[in-house]
């Protein structure tokens, strides 16, 4: 049985991502595609990072794509986003375990440039079920071809960001503005560095050699894991710090001196970017004229539920509004929120950027790649200054799964009687905004034993001590309900 999460299929080798489960999605990815396209032979591109299963795996979904008559196009070893790229107007698979320890694996798959979503990863959990399967007649099966979409990607990447800035001529950074790039040995060393050397930077990269083993670091860039970069671009004068994980579609800032730069306040500083660009005359954020609803313009700014505050703050400043969607379903809120007629200029959530006017796909070197621009542009201390950073925690309150529903209706009503100024929502948990900026977020994990608690406020500990006393009531009255 093939099941897929937020971000595809993604576990052990051994228990999991099997060659076997590879070589059924495969075969189940040709099928789509070959019923989308009956008459002719559809192309499936396939990459994978550096992981030392990688090529096994790919070989797997090579062979099952191949088997049932679509055509494997073999595109090696590349980050997720040039993936993305090269599925534009056909299918891809990427296997790629993202920031998972070496030795797991997963599968994302791919459609005309965007991920699949819940429908189409529902059809193929039920292909990859279906006992009678077959593969086609002799004669029809694919013949694998070689595609290197990797130069066609960084050129893309680089002409796109230089459209961007507000800065004419062949190097859109000029300055000689000096960037320290931690590719922690996964795939951003094939695309992050390259592009900002394009662009004009100084760059220097670490970890910058691809191996699935991860030695520089654990492939998840954290606090805990970024302290070499952190040394290194204070010691050498850097003017910003960036870091990936293993397949190049998050994104981590570090300021000059070395200190992380809070995850929702790069999307803050990207949002408002994007929605006054959008709203302005000409293109130029800086000459935005806050008359977009006069010319009927909707820019909009897709994040989640646990996103801050401080997105709003700055998007609504702009001229543009925000819209929410649940955790791992950005397209989807891309989606509702252009039936709405709304024009979506920017859609994250922490560490993972969509770029819509580059591509529908998460993309962490086009968002290194602008954000190196503005700072070369305005600076990083410029970028911040209008973004209000209030504390911000994150609790995990034990709660089994069996008593999670129950909790979670108990505090539709009990958080909101605590927060009696909040505005309320519960499309995705309970949310609840108040007057001075704070929020906070309770929702269920969907992975874990744990109702999560999210809150950001100048009072944040006062917000976290009352709303976990609701939770642990809520929590309580469940358990006294089963009994």
């Amino acid at each position: 049985m093939v099941e897929f999460g937020t971000a595809g299929i993604r576990g052990s080798v051994v228990e999991t991502v099997t060659p076997h489960v590879a070589l059924s999605v495969g075969s189940a990815v040709g099928r789509l595609a070959v019923a989308d396209a009956p008459t002719e032979h559809p192309e499936i591109v396939i990459g994978r990072d550096g992981r030392l299963t990688g090529p096994a795996l790919a070989a797997a979904v090579e062979a099952g794509v191949a088997a049932v008559g679509a055509l494997p196009v073999r595109v090696g070893t590349v980050p997720t986003p040039t993936l993305a790229f090269a599925s534009r107007g056909r299918y891809g698979v990427m296997l790629t375990a993202s920031h998972n320890p070496p030795a797991d694996n997963g599968i994302k798959c791919f459609v005309d440039g965007e991920e699949f979503g819940d429908e189409l990863e529902a059809r193929i959990e039920a292909l990859v079920d279906d006992a009678a399967a077959s593969p086609a007649e002799f004669g029809a099966w694919g013949s694998p071809r070689r595609r290197e979409p990797l130069p066609d990607y960084r050129t893309a990447v680089t002409g796109y960001v230089r459209d961007q800035l507000p800065r004419d001529g062949e190097s859109a950074i000029d300055d000689g503005l000096r960037v320290a790039v931690d590719c922690g040995n996964g795939m951003a060393a094939l695309a992050t560095p390259q592009v900002l050397d394009a662009l004009g930077a100084t760059t220097v990269a670490l970890n910058a050699n691809v191996d699935g083993r991860f030695p520089g670091r654990p492939s998840k860039p954290t606090p805990e894991t970024l302290g070499d970069l952190q040394a290194f671009v204070v010691d050498g004068d850097f003017d910003l710090g960036i870091a990936h994980d293993g397949d190049a579609d998050r994104i981590v800032i570090l300021d000059s001196d070395g200190e992380i730069v809070h995850e929702d306040s790069v999307v803050a500083m990207l949002a408002g970017y994007y929605t006054r660009r959008a709203v302005s005359d000409d293109g130029d954020p800086d000459d935005a004229d806050d008359a977009a609803a006069d010319r009927g313009d909707d820019p909009v700014v897709v994040t989640t539920p646990n996103a801050s505050g401080r997105i709003d703050e700055q998007v609504t400043a702009a001229g543009g509004r925000v819209e929410r969607v649940r955790l791992g379903a950005l397209h989807e809120g891309i989606a509702a929120a252009e039936r709405d007629g709304g024009s979506v200029v920017f859609a994250a959530e922490p560490w993972k950027h969509i770029h819509p006017g580059f591509g529908g796909w998460i993309d962490g070197v086009v968002s290194a790649a602008l954000l190196t621009g503005l700072v070369a542009t305005r600076g990083l201390a410029a970028l911040r200054e209008p973004i209000t950073e209030r504390p911000y925690r994150k609790v995990s309150i034990d709660c089994p799964d069996g008593f999670k529903a129950a909790a979670m209706t108990t505090l539709e009503s009990s958080l909101p009687d605590a927060f009696s100024e909040a505005t309320v929502s519960v499309e995705h948990g309970v949310r609840l905004s108040l007057p001075d900026g704070s929020w906070l977020l309770v929702r269920p994990s969907g992975t874990e034993p744990y109702i999560r608690l999210y809150a950001e406020s100048e009072s944040v500990d006062e917000i976290v001590d009352t709303a976990t006393e609701r939770i642990a009531a809520a929590i309580a009255d469940a358990d006294g309900g089963a009994d």
